[in-house]
């Protein structure tokens, strides 16, 4: 403990504990086996309805738990009890809440490891991977604890007398996240809102409900009631309850396009509320013909987040390559993954995950078939690996000759899917990046730094890596143009958004 928190890294996590598999068999039974609960109001409790719904492993495809099923209830009582909360949290200084989320962050880190545990047993990603997941959710909690006191407002000289602008919260605050990231999205996306000044009202993805229930527990433990409240439901009651709720009017969700767009309808039938969006992504990674072909597949592969088994909406699953270089780099990315095993998330080694479940699993297969039908030609992969004894895998699959028209160049598929499209001059590799309906990431790979910059500024996209592909940083804001959302987070321009402005003019 260094200063009063506790240091955490994913090495240092690692060589914290027992990792082999059967010690985290023998964890993640312990851990299962506990009464999952929703956290209303500082209160630990069931559904409204008494009834529960099966989480399902991807990898041995067998239920490993039962967790309350959310109704319409259980939304408005959660709503309900953030609300009664807000005016006490909302009335502590900004310090004062920045020390509580730092104690959160502590707690959160205290149980990094049974966090991760259960990210890998239902999500199906390595637990070396979701280990720093953890990390990373930590890291954001004292990031925005850091920078509470820069939610502030100015004075404006706009006459002889006094005009200032102050920010205040919304009040209620909506957060529905995905199944890919759990409990770095659980944890990370409800920092700005507690630091700005809102209580929160969190619905995690109801294929990956565990660490957020276990999240419940935490927040129980070192927050005032009601001020984080956790409900998950298996299917669209509860975030639709959220979304139409007439005490909510900021609302932050990351997820499919599909899901966004019926967000902001549903918003808007309601009232006029402040959506932001993290959508999909059709991301371009463009390779020139003077970039290091070693370079530029590794960071295909890298980009691609074959880890996760491609299951990040800021993956770079286009691969816009020069002509020139596409084969050598075709076969170098061939070679980075080949011989790969596949095993237990829970298998410190393991170092591909599953789908997230059969829905997923099948929906990516039959866009590879759909590939294959249109011309593609698959370099590598193209279906579930041979060497895997069980679980939902799909090998890194990599497809060529893949035309603009094609499904695979056009339509977000979020499994481990890599499209090629080989082209010829710069106009048209910007034509072929800009011309889908996403906009959240980009890469551009060339040693010419003109070229780059030129490149870059000409991308569609709302966030661009030169000569890298893949890693997110604190302080640097992303967020998606076009389809890819509304909003940037991780930075400073996430926190404000949790505030409103308010402008107050004192006669002198």
């Amino acid at each position: 403990m260094v200063g009063g928190t506790v240091s955490l890294t994913p090495a240092a996590l690692l060589s914290a504990h027992d990792w082999t598999l059967e010690a985290n068999d023998a964890r993640v039974a312990e851990l299962l086996a506990r009464d999952h609960r929703f956290l209303i109001g500082g209160d630990l409790v069931g559904s409204d309805s008494g009834r529960t719904f099966e989480v399902i492993s991807p990898y041995s495809e067998e239920v490993i738990a039962r967790v309350p099923d959310g109704t319409r209830a259980d939304a408005n009582r959660a709503v309900d009890a953030a609300m009664q909360a807000f005016p006490g949290w909302a009335g502590l200084t900004a310090t004062a809440r920045a020390d509580a989320v730092r104690v959160l962050a502590d707690a959160v880190s205290a149980r990094a490891r049974d966090l991760a545990l259960l990210d890998a047993i239902d999500g199906g990603a390595p637990i070396a991977m979701v280990t720093a997941d953890v990390a990373a959710s930590v890291a954001a909690l004292r990031y925005f604890a850091g920078l509470a006191l820069e939610s502030k407002g100015h004075t404006i000289p706009a006459s002889g007398n006094l005009h200032f602008t102050e920010r205040q919260p919304y009040g209620v605050v909506a957060k529905i996240i995905p199944f890919n990231h759990p409990i770095m999205f659980a944890v990370s996306k409800i920092a700005a809102p507690l630091v700005a000044g809102n209580t929160v009202v969190l619905k995690p993805a109801e294929a990956t409900p565990l660490s957020a229930l276990l999240l419940a527990e935490i927040c129980h433990d070192v927050l005032p009631p009601g001020v984080v409240n956790i409900v998950v439901g298996d299917g669209i009651d509860v975030p639709d309850a959220l979304v139409r709720h007439p005490d909510v009017y900021r609302i932050g969700f990351i997820g499919s396009e599909a899901a966004g767009l019926a967000i902001q309808r549903a918003a808007a039938e309601v009232a006029v509320k402040t959506v932001t969006l993290e959508l999909g992504g059709k991301n371009a990674l463009i390779a020139f013909p003077d970039a290091d072909i070693d370079e530029v597949a590794l960071a295909a592969v890298q980009g691609m987040n074959f880890g996760w088994s491609g299951q990040s909406c800021g993956s770079t699953s286009r691969l816009l390559v020069h002509e020139s270089i596409a084969d050598p780099v075709l076969e170098q990315i061939a070679r980075i993954v080949a011989d790969r095993e596949y095993r237990s998330p829970l298998d410190p080694a393991a170092v591909q995950g599953t789908m997230v479940n059969r829905e997923q699993y099948d929906r990516v297969l039959d866009y590879i078939e759909a590939a294959r039908t249109e011309g593609a030609r698959v370099v590598t992969g193209g279906g579930p690996p041979d060497n895997a004894e069980r679980g939902l895998f799909i090998a890194p699959t990599v497809l060529d000759d893949v035309k603009p028209e094609h499904r695979v160049a056009n339509e977000e598929i979020f499994g481990p899917v890599l499209s090629v499209l080989r082209w010829r001059d710069e106009t048209e590799a910007i034509s072929l990046t800009n011309r889908v309906r996403y906009g959240l990431t980009g890469s551009v790979f060339t040693n010419d730094i003109r070229r780059a910059h030129r490149v870059a500024r000409a991308l569609h996209t709302g966030f661009v890596w030169i000569n890298a592909a893949g890693p997110h940083f604190l302080g640097v804001p992303y967020g998606g143009w076009k389809n890819s959302g509304i909003g940037q987070e991780e930075a400073l321009e996430e926190l404000l958004s949790y505030s409103q402005v308010k402008s107050v003019t004192v006669k002198l």
